[in-house]
């Protein structure tokens, strides 16, 4: 028997849950939490099974424990909560918008969109990475995808963001996870009358053959969220991203000038920190059929969490996994999920990683964080910053 207790909600843990995670590791591989009623699995090994085995554990019943536990019908277009068949047909939708020709001429804007960010900020002697940066950019790489006008593009970011947050040390208001959707409305009945190159106006002319083998359109209604799910998948992760850029960077100063004196060194970085530091450090899957984990049984019909933020440091995937290391031979993390799930926008948030921490350290090569005024940001969903001010020295 083993005394480890692991609750997604509990804020003490949220705010390290690593040595937590490297107790379940050894101690309890498969967990059972009678309180909120889950199992999860910390392994690599089993992380990597679980999110692989599509059949066993499924999505369409929701990817966080509040959506499983719900037992709601899911909307459909809703990508991140379908399994196969239906969600083969849609992902091959969406991933026309996500080609990796469409994705790498994005580079000059974002280069851009940076630039607009951080220039006023040069020899104010800090900024705050979040705020300044974080929250800005990936709003206006997705927005210009979708195509939402820059004069709206803060009130649509806070209304999708909302949706993801929790109260501390509470689970997710199911009722308003899909509440908003209809935010994008009026924004698709433009796009109708008035095309133009960008991800609505390619949704609302796609042809598709559906699950039935009718050719047709998306609905209004599938559209409407398709745009919510990609619009808040492509926020808040590279938010997070950022923020722990600035966050682990600061703590590991001597790898931060080898970047700024190597900044070929900067994408394997961004590979690093997004094993190190997962902004979705948990999967939720519903297990469809009795599965087996480390030599026990997990019932059909029960909740599991994949500990995505354990896998990603598990010592017989990674050695020395606890270590950030920027010349560390990352190969397979799961941040970005694996199987069918496997993150659609992953090629998106690696480019928008890799050119933030280059603008950033082109203009500020040192930096120290503001931890009285740093704050996490209060949610179960994702692990990140909400704030991450930092004093800067040198070039900034």
């Amino acid at each position: 028997m083993t005394d480890v207790y692991y609750d997604p909600y509990d804020v003490a843990i949220n705010a390290d849950p690593y040595p937590v995670f490297r107790r379940l590791q050894e101690e309890a591989p498969l967990y059972y939490n009678e309180q909120h009623d889950f199992y999860a699995v910390s392994r690599y090994a089993d992380v990597e099974r679980g999110l692989v085995d599509h059949e066993t554990f499924i999505s369409s019943r929701g990817g966080i424990l509040e959506l499983i536990k719900a037992d709601m019908d899911m909307p459909p277009g809703t990508l991140i909560f379908e399994d196969p068949p239906i969600h083969t047909i849609h992902r091959r939708l969406l991933s026309r918008v996500f080609t990796p020709k469409r994705v790498a001429a994005l580079e000059p804007k974002i280069r851009e969109f940076c630039a607009r960010s951080l220039d006023p900020l040069v020899g104010r002697g800090g900024f705050d990475f979040v705020t300044d940066l974080g929250a800005q950019m990936p709003m206006q790489v997705i927005s210009m995808l979708l195509g939402i006008p820059e004069a709206d593009q803060t009130a649509v970011r806070d209304r999708v963001d909302a949706n993801l947050r929790t109260t501390p040390g509470e689970p997710m208001q199911v009722s308003a996870h899909f509440a908003d959707g209809d935010i994008f409305a009026e924004y698709i009945d433009w796009r109708a009358e008035h095309p133009s190159d960008d991800l609505m106006t390619d949704m609302l002319n796609a042809e598709f053959e559906d699950e039935t083998g009718t050719t047709r359109r998306l609905t209004r209604d599938e559209i409407l969220t398709y745009v919510f799910v990609v619009a808040g998948a492509g926020n808040e992760t590279t938010t997070r991203l950022i923020g722990w850029a600035g966050k682990v960077l600061a703590e590991h100063p001597d790898q931060r000038r080898e970047l700024v004196q190597d900044p070929s060194l900067i994408p394997n970085a961004i590979e690093e920190l997004l094993r190190f530091e997962p902004p979705a450090p948990h999967v939720g899957r519903y297990v469809a059929r009795h599965a087996e984990f480390q030599g026990d049984k997990v019932p059909e019909g029960s909740a599991i969490l994949f500990l995505v933020g354990a896998a990603n440091r598990d010592d017989r995937r990674f050695p020395d996994g606890d270590r950030f290391d920027v010349h560390r031979k990352v190969g397979q993390h799961l941040t970005f999920g694996l199987g069918p799930h496997f993150c659609l926008g992953a090629a998106l948030a690696r480019l928008e990683g890799r050119i933030a921490l280059d603008e950033v350290l082109k203009r500020f090569p040192e930096w120290d964080v503001d931890d009285e005024n740093a704050r996490l940001a209060p949610t179960s969903t994702v692990r990140g910053w909400e704030t991450l001010p930092v004093v800067t020295r040198g070039a900034g």
